[in-house]
């Protein structure tokens, strides 16, 4: 009996303890803290040096809750992540992941080899183990923080992050095998690192693939679908490594092919992923947080205080800066970059592997990374809006989004129900403006059920539901969210090359000397791209106009504000492509035939 109540105690204590966590993210969010801190403060407070004087010292099940974590946080980016928005981005995202570690932990290793006396390799280990970004934080930060960054930036930063940590775990554990075994050539790491990323992504393509023909093949029982997508993406994570590949890459590619793929009930299973992403590094933290001892930090605090300072200082700025001059990024933008290179959970698990082997000095490498990861969310993780905004990365605030309810139809995997309350000042409202690949089918007014020839004309208050397909169902929002003020239009700007959103096709027809419709003619050129783009306009979204192509060169409260003119004259002078662009746009044509194939 004694030994049942004990684990009746380890129930009603862990439950707590995630609940604790849970309920301190509204002070965090109240207070503008790192969320992540709050986790983590939790378990100190609450392990063997805090007043909850809980002894915990179970390295392997961290490591196992880490491993399980860690991989579900990767499938979950990879499955929101949509390979359009990172395409253009890939290369300086992939030399950031790998190259850009590689560097950070070269330049991190001499200041930790003098700093906490060191050999060298074991002064690479610690900066193996704090060079990777952490997906989980960096994203958390950005989303609790309100921002919305330039769209370069903000995939640049969402690629780099979701898949840089298998090569930090690679890295970590060739050294950690070569400290035990005690020797290695360059020759091994290169054939083990090529092997693990080979093997990885063959196993995320086929894993990825599998999950969607099982998804739209085998027809489960309401509500077990995001269950079996989340323990599939565990199999694949474990299959993978009992191969010796690479698990976390597997993983990753696995969620982003299953993510650019139409399956059946998309939408609960990013809903019920997106709250197992939250449970799992709240345990996690927790978990570190209860692994922490303040009281062996004392010896060890300044040095890893400075090597926390020089990642962020000089190591992680040199690794971005050498490897983005290859690509048009402006300094404004790598210097947000390199800032935003926050430390998180990755770090302190990685940090446990040497722990979990038995290395000498296991304890000091988990101190150093625990200590660099609460600097980097108290600096780095503080001022990160105030950064975006400095830099100018930051765009305006949009309104908050409408409330959209998605609904999947079952049958067929082309279109879903998708659901909006119609508001006074919104585009569909004011302009009568939807999408020419969406159809509204009822609308619910006063509790009753409508056609929409019925509800005519639509009234604020109503609920429409329209039928579209489900990988553009979130750019229907801009017709459903209040419009900007109008600005009255520059009659300068008419005529040149470069024109107000604000004019009408008509206008534009008689002094281009353009052809178009009746019904179109009374559009204005943002309604324009509003109508015939399937995504929110971003700058340098094209739409060709009879004879002409016309190009977003400005945003402004989410709508396309200047609108570049591409004459036909133009379009005829064609400039080769550089060897770099013919680079990025083979790569670029490979990933989208493995995601999207």
């Amino acid at each position: 009996m004694t030994s049942l109540d004990q684990v009746s105690i380890a129930i009603l204590l862990g439950a707590a303890l995630v609940m604790a966590g849970i309920l301190s993210s509204l002070l965090a969010l109240r207070f503008g803290a790192p969320l992540l801190l709050a986790f983590l403060g939790i378990g100190m407070l609450a392990g063997d040096s805090g007043p909850g004087q809980l002894e915990f010292s179970d390295v392997r099940s961290t490591y196992l809750v880490g491993s399980v974590a860690l991989a579900l946080i990767l499938f979950d980016g990879g499955l929101r992540t949509r390979f359009q928005s990172i395409r253009a981005v890939l290369a300086p995202s992939m030399a950031l992941a790998t190259i850009g570690v590689l560097l950070t932990s070269l330049v991190v290793a001499p200041v930790a080899k003098y700093a906490l006396d060191l050999n060298w390799t074991e002064a690479l280990l610690v900066g193996a183990v704090v060079a990777s970004t952490d997906a989980a934080a960096v994203f958390l930060l950005v989303h609790t923080q309100g921002l919305r960054l330039r769209s370069r930036v903000g995939a640049t930063l969402e690629a780099e992050s979701g898949s840089n940590d298998p090569f930090a775990v690679f890295l970590t554990l060739m050294l950690v095998e070569f400290i035990s075994v005690g020797h290695s050539s360059v020759g091994h790491v290169a054939m083990e690192l090529g092997r693990e990323a080979v093997l990885g992504v063959i196993f995320g393509v086929v894993g990825g693939r599998v999950v969607v023909l099982a998804l739209n093949r085998v027809a489960l029982p309401q509500g077990l679908h995001a269950p079996f997508v989340g323990t599939t993406a565990l199999v694949v994570f474990g299959a993978a490594q009992i191969a010796h590949a690479s698990g976390f890459l597997a993983v990753y590619i696995a969620g982003i092919i299953v993510g650019n793929q139409p399956t059946r009930a998309h939408n609960s299973v990013v809903t019920f992923l997106d709250a197992a992403t939250w449970l799992a590094q709240i345990v996690m933290f927790v978990l570190l947080g209860l692994l922490v001892s303040p009281h062996r930090l004392g010896a060890s605090i300044g040095p890893a205080m400075v090597v926390a300072l020089v990642l962020m200082l000089v190591a992680r700025p040199l690794a971005v800066f050498l490897c983005l001059a290859p690509f048009r990024f402006n300094w404004r933008e790598k210097v947000f970059i390199a800032w935003t290179g926050l430390r998180g959970a990755v770090a302190i698990f990685l940090a446990s592997i040497p722990m979990l082997v038995g290395l000498s000095k296991a304890y000091l490498y988990f101190d150093v990374a625990f200590v660099v990861v609460i600097i980097s969310l108290l600096l780095q993780g503080w001022t990160l809006a105030a950064a975006a905004r400095r830099l100018h990365v930051a765009l305006p605030r949009s309104e908050r989004g409408p409330r959209r309810v998605e609904l999947d139809l079952p049958g067929q995997l082309e279109q879903e129900l998708v659901g909006y309350p119609v508001r006074s000042k919104s585009l569909f409202f004011r302009r009568g403006l939807i999408p020419s690949w969406s159809k509204p089918t009822l609308v619910i007014r006063n509790q009753n059920i409508l056609s929409p020839a019925e509800a005519e004309p639509i009234a604020p208050g109503d609920y429409i539901y329209l039928l579209a397909p489900p990988q553009r169902a979130e750019a229907l929002d801009r017709f459903f969210v209040d419009m900007p003020p109008s600005t009255a239009p520059d009659p300068h700007l008419l005529g040149d090359f470069v024109v107000s959103g604000e004019h009408t096709l008509s206008e534009l027809a008689e002094v281009y000397g353009i052809t178009v419709s009746e019904e179109q003619a009374k559009l204005t050129l943002s309604d324009y791209f509003d109508v015939h783009l399937d995504h929110a306009p971003k700058e340098g979204d094209t739409l060709a106009l009879d004879s002409i192509v016309l190009v977003a060169r400005s945003i402004g409260g989410g709508r396309v504000s200047v609108v570049g003119l591409r004459l036909p004259e133009e379009e005829e002078k064609t400039v080769p492509p550089t060897r770099m662009q013919s680079f990025k746009s083979k790569l670029a044509e490979f990933w989208t035939s493995v995601a999207e194939s």
